[in-house]
């Protein structure tokens, strides 16, 4: 059964009692009422329970939840059906949890705490029974920009070395934990506190790695799609969930462009294809579209003027050798 109230303060506790089927239904309820849209899989046949207590304290929310193993994932289809603008910042009190969004992956273990954004699909895999505290803030609060934001998430918040976090991590801890048992009137203001920790946190995780992570990832994602010849600059600034006047800005500070950049490496690409003997069979024209050059013509051109000869030449000196 369910119990409890979850408009402010209240609890929610699945019992073992109920039929496997049921169970994960009222979970899935349970998680989506007190967070945002999520779907829940768990593993048939294995036993699991889970315990959900949620405290909203103005623009915060402070939940705590105990549940596994499963998984819970924030799909596609939920980010649609539920246009929620919050930050989640998950820390495991016991066992690990593995957070993934935006391509990256974060182990999290006790102590470590990592940013998730409701805006975008997110899963979080329970290997065991664990329990963690979840907090949820609207993204307004922490004063980040989209590509500050997306550089953050799934990436574990480490409280060692001589950082903000190394000193607010810890005082963060005690504030909500001292906000569990204050008075009722002093719990909007230490939540406040709160909030404005979360957000030098933030501001300073995503100081560290801003444009060098993204710009491997965009660079990664863009070498894997090079075959795609319709692939155009807003393609890859929606894959990031960033604007296309930030991503031309910062191919701009490497000293090139979105297109420049992924025409050098598709004709890298083409190149080093037109050297291998087991591609010997294929013409230009079937390497070039292979490559993302629709064109023939085009292709020869851009080739001779990166490489000082035309795609034939290269392939029969190559070929000879």
């Amino acid at each position: 059964m369910l119990t409890g109230s979850l408009t402010r303060r209240g609890s929610v506790l699945l019992h073992r009692g109920l039929a496997p089927g049921d169970r994960v239904a009222a979970w899935q309820r349970a998680l989506s009422h007190v967070f945002v849209g999520l779907e829940v899989a768990v593993e048939p046949g294995r036993p699991w329970t889970g315990e959900l207590t949620a405290e909203r304290l103005g623009a915060l929310q402070i939940a705590t939840e105990e549940f596994g193993p499963g998984t819970i994932l924030r799909s596609a289809r939920s980010v649609a059906a539920d246009h929620s603008t919050h930050v989640l910042v998950r820390q495991q009190l016991a066992g690990t949890a593995l957070l993934l969004q935006d391509g990256r992956a974060a182990e999290l273990r006790p102590g470590r705490p990592a940013f998730h954004d409701a805006r975008r699909p997110y899963r979080i895999v329970v290997p065991q029974r664990q329990r963690a505290r979840i907090l949820m803030m609207p993204r307004a609060l922490l004063r980040l920009g989209e590509a500050q934001l997306a550089a953050l998430t799934a990436t574990v918040v480490e409280d060692t070395g001589d950082g903000a976090a190394a000193l607010l991590l810890p005082l963060l801890c005690g504030l909500v934990e001292e906000v569990t048992r204050a008075h009722p009137a002093r719990r909007d203001e230490l939540a406040r506190h709160a909030a404005e920790i979360l957000a030098t946190v933030a501001l300073e995780q995503a100081g560290r790695r801003p444009a060098r992570a993204l710009w491997e990832r965009i660079t990664g994602s863009v070498q894997a799609r090079l075959q795609e010849p319709g692939l155009t600059p807003q393609d890859i600034a929606d894959q990031h969930a960033i604007s296309l006047r930030y991503l031309h800005r910062l191919f701009q500070t490497h000293g090139t462009t979105v297109n420049a950049w992924g025409r050098t490496r598709r004709l890298e690409a083409a190149r080093e294809e037109l050297a291998r003997t087991g591609a010997a069979h294929r013409s230009i024209a079937a390497v070039a579209a292979r490559w993302g050059f629709s064109n023939p013509s085009h292709f020869s051109r851009a080739f001779r003027e990166r490489y000082g000869m035309s795609p034939v030449q290269w392939r029969s000196a190559h070929l000879a050798t």
